[in-house]
Formats: structure tokens, C-alpha cells, sequence
């Protein structure tokens, strides 16, 4: 079982690897919902997974039984489960007002967002090499 579970999480993170370096922004979105996936199922496998004991106290007792799944991260990947997902909307709804703004959901074509690529120069009151008449 933690065979198959290890190498499910290798398969999801190679993938999600593979799809973060794609230039379409709804791949890079998928590849970052599958290395979300994946980091839940490295933790919820933390948690002794194949475990037929539940994590509850006995009665009287302080801690849980020593073969006792740990409820922990089974809490936490709840928890990211309902953060990833919200995540996800969210950035969806950034790609898609991406694609309205500029008609493509390709990385090159956003290049309008940072600008013109035209170099600075100093003003005209400013020397434009101070440094050079320093050290001569």
C-alpha cells in the first residue's frame, strides 16, 4: 500500500513539474492543483495509513493506542484540501480575466503587463556619468 501510494505521489509530482513549466496559463493552474494533490497525499500518508485502528482515546487512557492512525494530518489535509481548492477558483478567475484582457492565455502575449521595454535615461538637469569624472 505505501508502494503504491509513494509512487502515485512521484507520478503527481512529476506531472505537476511537467505542467508549471508550460507556457498556457491553465496548464501552469492544473500543475499547481496536481502539486497541491500531492503534498496532501504526502501528508495523509504521515498518518499511518493502513492502520485498521481508529484514533480515538480509550477511556481512561492519555494517549492513543500505539497502532492508532495519528488525526492530525488527516485535520490538516482537510484543511488544505478546502484552502487549495479556494486557491484554485481564485486564480482561475485571474486566468480568465487575463485571457478578457489580452485574448490569449499564453505567457508571451502578456507582455503589455510590465510595459514598455524602453530603456531609462536621467533626466536633463542630471549627468548622465558622474562616476567616470570621480575617478579621472
Amino acid at each position: 500500500m505505501e508502494t503504491l501510494l509513494a509512487l502515485s505521489i512521484g507520478v503527481l509530482v512529476a506531472a505537476a513539474a511537467y505542467l508549471l513549466l508550460a507556457r498556457d496559463l491553465p496548464r501552469v493552474l492544473l500543475g499547481f492543483v496536481l502539486l497541491g494533490n500531492a503534498a496532501n497525499l504526502t501528508i495523509f500518508a504521515a498518518g499511518r495509513i493502513g492502520t485498521m485502528t481508529p484514533p480515538l482515546v480509550e477511556y481512561g487512557a492519555t494517549a492513543l493506542a500505539a497502532g492508532a492512525a495519528n488525526p492530525l494530518p488527516q485535520a490538516l489535509v482537510l484543511t488544505a484540501i478546502v484552502i487549495g481548492f479556494g486557491l484554485a477558483a481564485f486564480a482561475l478567475v485571474l486566468v480568465m480575466r487575463a485571457y478578457a484582457e489580452f485574448g490569449s492565455a499564453q505567457a508571451e502575449d502578456m507582455d503589455a503587463a510590465e510595459g514598455p521595454d524602453e530603456p531609462v535615461s536621467p533626466a536633463p538637469d542630471q549627468d548622465p556619468v558622474p562616476a567616470q569624472r570621480e575617478a579621472a
